[in-house]
């Protein structure tokens, strides 16, 4: 294990937390609130501290970055930047607990949305601002970020490979362009496009650009996290539909819109994932809309509300516009696969991922015809073309990992004695990064009244579904740190 490495990589990715925080900071100035500059300020120290300590200690760090360096760097830099970016809502008082504290960070870069927070209004400005900041840092990634501004390997794209195999959502990561730096560029400057157009509309809209750029950071990182009490229920019609149209378009693989740049619209709208993605949102919808007809005046609130809510949950977003804990069965239950479902991968929603799904099913069927005509080879095409045997081997083990963590997580959340639905939901709706979940923990509750050790088990969960299971697993095992 490349120890300095890992550490020199770590250095520069404070730094930019620090960077970040500067906003936050400004805002927090402007509206005259001493006790949150202070916070910023103290954590700004601290991470410049710590990320000076790593830069000496490994200003000699030799080259030698392969996999497990990349998973390993990937997981502890999300930890570690977790830790230290829930200190402002620790030191300012705002959330005294340090627990309720890192919860709430780990939810924000995960881009959860799951919230400990009884009353969000009552927060300062600097502190909503640097909350939903969070979710834009995550829903991309901060290493990506990363690799788009500092060339970290030269000539060698084996760090930038690794590291971005390691934090991007998806059963693979292809390149875009030859070079990985290039690659990341690309990302980041999609990703910056579609959160100013988002912002542009919601302030077409009459929305405050305070709330705007708020509520923009939430639906770019597929996070939630709101600045009112009631989420989105509040705003115009017409905002609703606007949010709904971007959470959709923020769960599409963003290599789709590097296609339509290079003008290849064939390839798009032949892409097997994104033709999936979109017949279950329809589907999904016009089957809650149907159930749900009689709860609602007019049809076409019932739609917006039905299309929201499935917008919300498909691409893991969070934001609520219905209390659908109140909805009949058969439309929580579709809201509760939903959760399981995903966005697409490469995109910044969470979940099990739509084409991993795709590749689940073509593997049960090629199984299925291999019981029945034992001498036939098949293989398993994605968009015509071949799915190497390692990337289905890998999707299969996945599923182990999800369901084990899932079975592990419901267990000790359950010691809190809280319901059932409560206590699965909680865990489903934090491990797949949704954010509310149901009963307790609806769009109108909390994860407030867990125990501390649930929170932290819930914790552990947001970033293992943000990181794909391994980056954080991986961590765990005695065999990765031995030389």
């Amino acid at each position: 294990m490349n120890y300095k490495m890992i550490g020199k990589i770590t250095a520069p990715i404070l730094c930019i937390e620090v960077v970040f925080m500067i906003p936050a900071l400004l805002i927090a100035q402007v509206n005259h609130d001493q006790n949150a500059v202070m916070a910023f300020t103290r954590t700004m120290i601290i991470t410049l501290a710590v990320a000076g300590c790593l830069g000496l200690a490994t200003r000699n760090a030799k080259k030698g970055f392969y996999a497990r360096e990349g998973l390993v760097t990937t997981g502890l830099v999300w930890i570690v930047m977790s830790v230290l970016g829930c200190l402002p809502f620790y030191f300012s008082g705002e959330i005294p607990s340090f627990v309720d504290s890192l919860f709430e960070t780990v939810s924000g870069f995960t881009t959860t949305g799951s919230s400990i927070l009884t009353d969000v209004e009552k927060m300062s400005r600097g502190m909503l601002y640097w909350r939903s900041f969070t979710h834009w840092v995550g829903g991309m990634g901060v290493l990506v970020f990363l690799l788009a501004i500092v060339p970290l390997s030269g000539k060698n794209e084996g760090y930038t490979l690794h590291i971005l195999r390691a934090e991007s959502p998806g059963p693979s990561v292809g390149k875009l362009v030859p070079r990985m730096r290039q690659t990341a560029m690309i990302l980041y400057m999609l990703y910056v496009i579609l959160t100013v157009l988002d912002v542009l509309f919601l302030c077409a809209g009459g929305m405050p650009l305070f709330e705007a750029v708020c509520t923009a950071y939430g639906t770019a990182g597929t996070g939630g996290f709101g600045v009112k009490a009631d989420s989105i229920a509040g705003y115009s019609p017409y905002l609703q539909n606007d949010t709904t149209v971007f959470m959709l378009l923020f769960g599409v693989n963003f290599s789709c819109y590097y296609l339509l740049l290079l003008k290849r619209v064939k390839d798009v709208l032949h892409d097997e994932e994104l033709r999936t993605y979109v017949g279950i949102v329809l589907v999904s919808a016009i089957l809650i809309a149907i159930n749900i007809r009689g709860l609602y005046a007019t049809l076409g609130e019932t739609l917006r509300l039905a299309f929201f809510q499935v917008a919300t949950i498909i691409t893991t977003t969070g934001f609520a516009t219905a209390d659908f804990n109140q909805w009949p069965a058969l439309s929580k239950t579709i809201m509760v696969l939903l959760m399981f479902c995903g966005a697409c991968a490469g995109s910044t929603g969470g979940g099990i991922k739509v084409a991993r799904l795709i590749l689940l099913i073509k593997n049960f069927r090629r199984n299925m015809n291999q019981n029945l005509h034992p001498t036939q080879v098949t293989t398993i095409r994605m968009n015509g073309q071949k799915v190497d045997e390692k990337i289905v081997s890998n999707v299969s083990a996945y599923l182990i990992g999800y369901m084990g963590i899932i079975v592990v997580s419901f267990l000790l959340v359950s010691l809190d004695n809280f319901s059932l639905e409560t206590n699965l939901t909680a865990v489903i709706a934090t491990f797949n990064n949704i954010g509310p979940g149901l009963d307790m923990i609806g769009p109108t509750g909390n994860f407030s009244a867990f125990s501390d050790l649930s929170k932290l088990v819930l914790s552990f969960d947001m970033l293992a579904g943000r990181l794909e299971i391994f980056p954080i697993v991986i961590l765990l095992s005695r065999s990765v740190w031995k030389k």
